[in-house]
C-alpha cells in the first residue's frame, strides 16, 4: 500500500512541465506520482524551438522576463545566466552586468543570455520606434500634417471618450482615432481575423491596459534620466533587457523535461487525450490514443490539463456526456492559428541606421522583432533570429535567419498552401518590402504551423464563466495555462497558473479561484 497520490498532468508545454517540477522536486516524488502526457513528440508547446538544417527557428519570440520574482527564478535555476560574455558580445565589444560564477555561453550550452530588446514598426515602407517614441526619426516618417492630425485626434479621445464596449473603443479611447486607424485597426484584423470593433474590449484590459500615450510620454522623459530603473518600474512591453536559452525557448523545456524524468516524472509522448471519464462528479481517469489508435487508459487521484478547452469539453463528451450548452460553449471558443516561415538569406537590403553595433558584413539591423503594421502586406511580424541569440544561426556572420510571421485559420486557404507556395509567397512580400533584393538571396527555407496559437476573444468567449464554473465543480481538475484557460497568457502567466494549481493540491485548498486570477492583476500584465 502506498499514501502516495497519483497526478496525471494533460501536456508538455510551460504550464504542464512546470506543474511536474513544482511537484515532484524536492523529494516531491515520495508524496506524487506524476504522469505527464505529451500528444506530440517535442516538448515546450508554442514555446519550443524548431530545429532546421543546423539553425533554430523560436516559434513567435520568447522573451524571458517577468514581474513575478518566482518564475525568475525559477528560469535561473534551470539555466544559470551567463557569467561571461557570448560570441557577439565579444565580437561587437558589448557590456552588461554578468552573473558572477555564471557559465561561459562560448564554452557550455546550459546558459541563459542577457539581450537587450530591440523592435520597431514596419507602416508604410517607414520604421517606427516600437512602442512609438517621440524621437526625430518618428516625427520625419510621420511628417509634420500627420503628427499635427494625430495630435489633435488624441486631444479630442482625451476630452470625449466612448464607451469600452469593444476593441475598438479601447484603443481610441487611449491613442486617438488617426493613430488608431494607423497603427492599430488594421495589424489586429490582421492578427485575428475580425475587426477591432467585433473584440470584446477585455482582450484590451488584459494585454494593453497599462500602455497609452501618456504611458510612452512618462517613458520617454525617464529614459532621458540618469537614474537607472528597474525592470519592475517599467511597462512590461517597453522592458528593453530581457533573459534567453542560448539555443532558443525549447532548450529551457527539453531542460525542465529531462530533470522531471531523473527526479521520477514518468512522461508519455505520442499520447493524444481523446475521452476524459468521471465518476461521482470527479475525473476518474483519461484515455489516450497514439498514432497507430491504440488506446490506454490512465486513472488517477488529481488532473492538471492544459489541453484546449474545447478539446477538454469534447473528450468530457466522449464519455459520460458533459451538459450540451457547456459543450456549446466549448465549442464555440474561438482561436487564431499561426504559420512562420523561416528564410536563411545572404543579406538584408535594410540598413542599420541605428547607433546599436550588430553582427553581419554588412551588418543587420538590431531588431528582435518587426511589426509589419503596414495592412498592405499579409505578414504580421518579422523575427530576426540572429539577433536572439547567435547561436540560433549555423553561420551567424555571412547568412541572415528570419521568421516571417503569419496569422491564418486552421484550413483556409493560406494553411493549406504547400511549403513551397508558402515559401514563394514570404518571399515575394519580402522582396515588396525591400527587405530583400528577391528569391536570389533565399539559401534555406522552412514552414511551421502551429495550430491554436491565439485563444481569442468573441464568439462564445463572453460565456467563459460558465465554462469555468462547470470544470471547476470537478473538484480534482485543474485548467492551466494559456489554451487550458483559453486565456492570452505570456510564458511566465502560464506558469504562474500550474504553481497556483501545485500548491491548491499540496494544501488541500478547493477554491480555484487563485488559479484563474492569474493575468488579470494589473502586475501581471503584458502592456503592448
Amino acid at each position: 500500500m502506498t499514501d502516495k497520490q497519483s497526478v496525471v498532468i494533460i501536456g508538455g508545454g510551460p504550464a504542464g512541465l512546470t506543474a511536474a517540477w513544482e511537484l515532484i522536486k524536492d523529494g516531491g516524488a515520495e508524496k506524487y506520482d506524476v504522469t505527464v502526457l505529451e500528444e506530440t513528440h517535442e516538448f515546450g508547446g508554442i514555446s519550443r524551438t524548431v530545429k532546421h538544417n543546423g539553425n533554430r527557428m523560436d516559434i513567435g519570440g520568447h522573451r524571458f522576463f517577468s514581474k513575478d520574482d518566482r518564475i525568475m527564478d525559477w528560469w535561473k535555476e534551470t539555466l544559470p545566466l551567463q557569467g561571461a560574455p557570448s560570441y557577439d558580445d565579444k565580437k561587437l565589444g558589448r557590456e552588461h552586468d554578468m552573473e558572477p560564477g555564471g557559465p561561459d555561453p562560448e564554452k557550455e550550452d546550459k546558459v541563459m543570455l542577457k539581450r537587450h530588446r530591440v523592435s520597431r514598426i514596419y507602416w508604410n515602407r517607414h520604421f517606427f520606434d516600437y512602442p512609438i517614441s517621440l524621437s526625430a526619426n518618428t516625427l520625419k516618417a510621420m511628417g509634420f500634417k500627420l503628427t499635427m492630425v494625430a495630435g489633435f485626434s488624441y486631444l479630442k479621445s482625451m476630452i470625449h471618450k466612448l464607451p469600452e464596449d469593444n476593441l475598438e473603443n479601447f484603443y481610441i479611447n487611449r491613442f486617438g482615432r488617426k493613430l488608431y486607424s494607423m497603427f492599430f485597426e488594421g495589424y489586429t484584423e490582421k492578427l485575428w481575423g475580425r475587426h477591432p470593433s467585433q473584440i470584446s474590449a477585455d482582450w484590451g484590459s488584459q494585454r494593453v491596459k497599462g500602455l497609452s500615450i501618456m504611458g510612452v510620454l512618462k517613458n520617454a522623459f525617464a529614459k532621458l534620466m540618469p537614474k537607472k530603473r528597474s525592470n519592475a518600474e517599467v511597462e512590461t512591453s517597453l522592458i528593453e533587457e530581457f533573459w534567453y536559452p542560448k539555443y532558443g525557448p525549447g532548450q529551457l523545456w527539453e531542460t525542465v523535461e529531462h530533470n522531471c524524468e531523473q527526479a521520477g516524472v514518468k512522461v508519455v509522448t505520442g499520447a493524444k487525450v481523446v475521452e476524459i471519464r468521471q465518476e461521482s462528479g470527479r475525473i476518474s481517469a483519461v484515455v489516450t490514443e497514439d498514432a497507430e489508435g491504440n488506446r490506454t487508459e490512465v486513472a488517477a487521484d488529481q488532473f492538471i490539463s492544459s489541453m484546449p478547452v474545447k478539446d477538454l469539453v469534447n473528450a468530457i463528451d466522449a464519455g459520460e456526456k458533459a451538459p450540451g450548452d457547456m459543450v456549446e460553449v466549448a465549442n464555440g471558443l474561438p482561436y487564431r492559428d499561426f504559420v512562420t516561415v523561416g528564410l536563411l538569406v545572404k543579406h538584408l537590403r535594410l540598413k542599420n541606421t541605428t547607433d546599436i553595433p550588430t553582427l553581419g558584413n554588412p551588418p543587420i539591423v538590431p531588431d528582435c522583432w518587426i511589426y509589419v503594421q503596414d495592412p498592405g502586406y499579409k505578414v504580421g511580424r518579422l523575427q530576426i533570429f540572429n539577433n536572439w541569440s547567435p547561436y540560433l544561426v549555423k553561420d551567424v556572420d555571412d547568412t541572415v535567419w528570419i521568421g516571417l510571421e503569419y496569422f491564418c485559420e486552421e484550413g483556409d486557404s493560406f494553411w493549406n498552401m504547400t511549403d513551397e507556395e508558402a515559401t514563394k509567397f514570404a518571399i515575394a512580400e519580402l522582396t515588396r518590402m525591400r527587405v530583400i533584393n528577391g528569391p536570389a538571396d533565399v539559401l534555406d527555407s522552412h514552414r511551421e504551423r502551429v495550430k491554436k496559437a491565439y485563444p481569442a476573444y468573441f464568439d462564445t468567449y463572453s460565456r467563459m464563466d460558465e465554462l469555468v464554473e462547470y470544470l471547476d465543480g470537478f473538484g480534482n481538475l485543474y485548467c492551466v495555462g494559456r489554451n487550458g484557460q483559453h486565456r492570452y497568457n505570456n510564458m511566465d502567466h502560464s506558469m504562474a497558473t500550474a504553481i497556483e494549481a501545485v500548491g491548491n493540491i499540496k494544501s488541500g485548498k478547493t477554491s480555484k479561484k487563485n488559479v484563474w486570477s492569474v493575468n488579470t492583476d494589473k502586475s501581471y500584465h503584458e502592456q503592448k
